[in-house]
């Protein structure tokens, strides 16, 4: 334990809770106080404050937003790369579980660096175009394709990002008229793309008897059929 600190002892030591044993003027002279005022002429010496410098005033805006101002919140996760489940290879027939082409059967290319799978149909047997799903929403299946001959470096996630454009203010004729050319036209880039990859994938589907066909065919349960006892 550390030593106890010695209190200081007062001066003018209590008689009883606020009464000291001194008067005031006893503590004048006891103090020494007449000896510095006499020193100085006869008034106590003062010392200035030193200034210290003032910070610089900011400049208020003149005139207030009058809606509020969304700021973006600053992302302090550091994401970690998403495990892909041991039983989703490439080539690795896929059912999709929700979404535009639910109970399809896909094509799993590749992982992009989001995490995401790269899946195709093709396009060409089932409808189902090039496009990203989460592993979260399809069910990996024991079939698969030799996807050995087809090229996927090319795709990642800035491929499929939706290019944002400016919109113009237009008049009540225009808006109408804007509505029946302004469709999502697919660039001619992209049909070239889908097309050599089907290309490649479907050389391998037709090589397996009945393949086309049941990639083609939509996943559905029927009455009696109990999901955790299937194979997939």
């Amino acid at each position: 334990m550390a030593p106890k600190q010695k209190q200081k002892q007062s001066r003018n030591p209590e008689l009883i809770r606020g009464i000291g044993k001194f008067s005031r003027s006893k503590m004048y002279h006891k103090r020494g106080l007449w000896a510095i005022k006499a020193k100085n002429g006869g008034v106590f010496p003062r010392h200035n404050p030193i200034a210290k410098p003032s910070p610089p005033a900011a400049k208020h805006p003149k005139f207030y937003p009058a809606d509020d101002v969304k700021k973006p919140l600053l992302n302090k996760r550091n994401p970690r790369p998403t495990k892909l489940r041991a039983s989703i290879t490439p080539g690795t027939v896929l059912i999709i579980l929700a979404g535009r082409f639910k109970g399809k059967r896909v094509v799993f290319l590749n992982q992009l660096s989001s995490g995401l799978l790269l899946i195709t149909g093709p396009f060409k047997i089932n409808g189902v175009p090039l496009r990203r799903v989460n592993q979260s929403y399809v069910i990996a299946t024991s079939t698969k394709v030799d996807v050995s001959g087809v090229n996927v470096e090319k795709f990642d996630d800035k491929y499929f990002a939706k290019k944002v454009e400016k919109k113009k203010n237009k008049g009540e004729g225009e808006f109408f008229e804007a509505d029946k050319e302004e469709k999502n036209v697919l660039p001619q880039e992209k049909k070239d793309d889908q097309k050599s990859v089907d290309t490649a994938l479907i050389k391998s589907i037709e090589g397996v008897p009945d393949l086309k066909t049941y990639l083609a065919a939509r996943f559905s349960l029927k009455a009696g059929m109990q999901p955790h006892e299937l194979v997939f």
